[in-house]
């Protein structure tokens, strides 16, 4: 009768734990710059946390103006020492407003994606 108890409950354990991997994505924390904000010319990056690890080779973020150019000066990085934060670099900027979109790919394969503006002065 032990025995099948102590087997439920690890039964049990393991469906509520499959559960939440099954539920897990990656969802922003912080935004540098922040959606809507306004910066100047100086901005160097865009950088993002979120509050799961990513998979570096399927998560993005990109940067363009108002016309829908580019503006990064290349690929977006996951950082190796902390897997929920990625940057890219932008090239000089001028007055305007971008536009930042972004996908992640959290280590358990679950893809979220989003956008948000910000205005250099």
């Amino acid at each position: 009768m032990k025995l099948q108890t102590t087997a439920r409950a690890a039964a049990a354990a393991l469906l509520i734990a499959a559960c939440q991997l099954a539920h897990a994505h990656a969802y922003p924390t912080h935004e540098a710059p922040a959606a809507g904000a306004t910066v100047t010319t100086t901005q160097k990056d865009v950088a993002i946390d979120f509050d799961d690890a990513l998979e570096p080779a399927f998560s993005s973020i990109t940067v363009t103006d108002a016309q829908g150019k580019a503006v990064t000066s290349g690929k977006a990085v996951v950082d190796v020492s902390n897997k929920k934060h990625m940057s890219v670099g932008l090239n000089a900027l001028t007055p305007g407003v971008y536009n930042v979109a972004w996908a992640a790919v959290a280590a358990d394969g679950h893809r979220t994606q989003g956008h948000y503006t910000f205005t250099v002065k």
